[in-house]
């Protein structure tokens, strides 16, 4: 048997506490811009007009997701792999979702909103670090933003030390790609390619 309505799926679960329904905000307030402050890492989930669903990855030193008011976020566009796939999903749809992380906190803070490209000279200089300036800038107009709960994360033991594994349990990166490609690469150790991540950092 499948849960096909909405009726059904309520059957399972009890009904939401005031808590969970009333965290939903309209806008950023102190305690979202400053975890955003702290934050070094954020997925970003979007949709592209023919519905295929992406999740991107996003890092950089603690608040290179700057917020400029209440509900207006700018996201850099570090160097990737050059798909685009979130890129492009904002193009056709002009949404997206973000789940916002900190090292060693299990509470997470989730946003929704509007999204366009940016080039605009302010934008792009307000994002520029040190290191290199974006050559767009993802602006989001903050609709939804709420904080999550740390069961996941307790459930998971992500930032417990003793949870973490040894990467010489995975192929590298090059070689699971290529054979899931069927591509004839160039054998690369996983130190070599990450001096090679961080000369394109």
């Amino acid at each position: 048997m499948r849960i096909e309505t909405l009726a059904q799926l309520r059957t399972l679960y009890a009904t939401p506490k005031e808590r969970a329904v009333k965290k939903q905000l309209a806008a950023l307030d102190r305690h979202c811009k400053h975890y955003i402050g702290l934050s070094p890492f954020v997925v970003l989930s979007s949709m592209g007009g023919d519905e295929v669903l992406d999740a991107s990855p996003r890092g950089g030193a603690p608040g290179f997701v700057k917020v400029l008011d209440d509900n207006t976020l700018l996201i850099p566009d570090s160097p990737g792999n050059n798909r685009l796939d979130t890129l492009e999903n904002i193009i056709h749809t002009g949404r997206l979702g973000l789940l916002f992380l900190i090292p060693g906190v299990d509470e997470t803070l989730r946003v929704n909103g509007r999204a366009e490209l940016s080039v605009d000279p302010e934008d792009i200089a307000r994002c520029t670090t040190e290191v290199r300036a974006p050559k767009l800038v993802i602006r989001v107009s903050v609709q939804q933003a709420y904080l999550h709960c740390a069961k996941a994360f307790m459930r998971s033991k992500l930032w417990d030390v003793d949870s973490q594994i040894e990467r010489s349990r995975l192929p590298t990166m090059v070689d699971m790609i290529n054979e899931q490609a069927a591509i004839e690469g160039v054998f690369e150790t996983h130190e070599e390619i990450m001096r090679r991540y961080r000369s394109e950092l």
